[in-house]
């Protein structure tokens, strides 16, 4: 089988979410055992000048969502950016993870030439839909997924590869 823009897009982030929604659920149980104040972690940043876990995750699920939409050229769902905590932040990756079920191959499949214009403070970003997936997309969502991974890292949560890789 060849891959496709849908085989090299949504499956990937439903992987991606999947393992996120574990490692914030493995970061909720550590705060919960050590009797932590959860926003201590949720709020965390690695570098005064990065974002705290939360935005993080919020621009992950932004990209994936963004991004499947685009694709198919519907309308990208908006979503307030107001999660503080680990539950409210575990059900905005399960939002996503439910929009992204919804698209079939079909509509996501042939999208490698689609104009994807984004606009942005330092100006418009033109793509075709490969390049936009391939060098914009995946390496911001897995950028942020990572990161929310090394904040808890940092934290003393107890996460391995694995838990970023999930199982096959």
């Amino acid at each position: 089988m060849s891959l496709t823009m849908y085989s090299a897009s949504v499956p990937a982030f439903v992987r991606l979410l999947g393992n996120l929604r574990n490692i914030l659920e493995k970061g909720a149980a550590h705060a919960e055992s050590r009797k932590l104040d959860a926003a201590t972690l949720t709020g965390f940043r690695l570098y005064p000048d990065m974002f705290p876990l939360t935005r993080q995750v919020q621009i992950a699920t932004d990209m994936v969502k963004g991004a499947a939409a685009r694709l198919a050229g519907l309308d990208v769902p908006r979503y307030e950016d107001t999660e503080t905590t680990f539950a409210e932040l575990i059900a905005r990756v399960d939002k996503t993870l439910a929009f992204l079920k919804e698209f079939r191959p079909e509509q996501i499949d042939g999208s490698e030439d689609k104009a994807i214009q984004l606009k942005s403070p330092r100006g418009d970003m033109n793509f075709t839909g490969h390049d936009y997936l391939q060098f914009f997309v995946l390496p911001n969502a897995y950028f942020h997924a990572t990161t929310v991974y090394n904040i808890l890292r940092h934290n003393g949560v107890e996460l391995g590869k694995q838990d970023f890789l999930g199982r096959s």
